[in-house]
């Protein structure tokens, strides 16, 4: 090792140090990124706040992560470069090269992964159109809630009803859903 260092040009000895600095970053990173998973975290505040229009950051290419694979593939290449007798300038111009590409392919990656996510949430408005059955008996003409059972993007959910209809809707009954009134509650037609 101590030859290979000595023969190594100033240039050669930079790519090495960026290197060998980076790759130690690099594993650190990597270490770092299969222990600490998802966190459990305690919130306090109203959780019906709605954040439909929040995508996030949709590509990005500045990040720790990025700048580190950069570096990481710049030096380890460059070095490559300077050891099979390139020229310096052809080596730099290369491992600059390298380094960009490692850069997209992880923003890529990352943007593709985080398209991947869901964010579990049940949008009400899925309800409308959908058959329900009546667990709470409806009082007729808007004189109170009742309550119903839907199906909604594949999970039992529980709401509360009104009806126009001029008898109330018994327990057991199966509604159609018309119209989302609130957050909670919709307007249903027996079936």
């Amino acid at each position: 090792m101590e030859t290979f260092w000595t023969e190594l040009t100033t240039l050669g000895k930079i790519y090495g140090i960026i290197a060998f600095v980076f790759s130690l970053f690099f594993i650190f990173q990597t270490i770092l990124s299969f222990f600490s998973g998802d966190t459990d975290h305690d919130a306090i505040g109203d959780g019906d706040a709605e954040v439909d229009s929040d995508s996030g950051i949709p590509f990005q290419f500045l990040t720790l992560k990025n700048l580190v694979a950069f570096f990481t593939i710049a030096g380890w290449t460059g070095l490559l470069c300077l050891k099979s007798g390139m020229a310096p300038g052809l080596s730099i111009l290369i491992s600059f090269i390298a380094g960009l590409i490692m850069m997209t392919i992880m923003a890529l990656i990352f943007y593709f992964m985080a398209k991947l996510a869901d964010s579990g949430n049940v949008d009400e408005s899925n309800a409308v159109g959908q058959n329900a059955d009546v667990y709470l008996m409806i009082p007729a003409q808007r004189k109170g809630n009742g309550k119903i059972s839907v199906l909604v993007q594949g999970r039992l959910m529980e709401y509360g009803a009104v009806t126009d209809e001029n008898e109330d809707i018994a327990t057991g009954s199966q509604v159609k859903i018309l119209e989302r009134l609130s957050a909670q509650t919709f307007l249903v037609s027996k079936i």
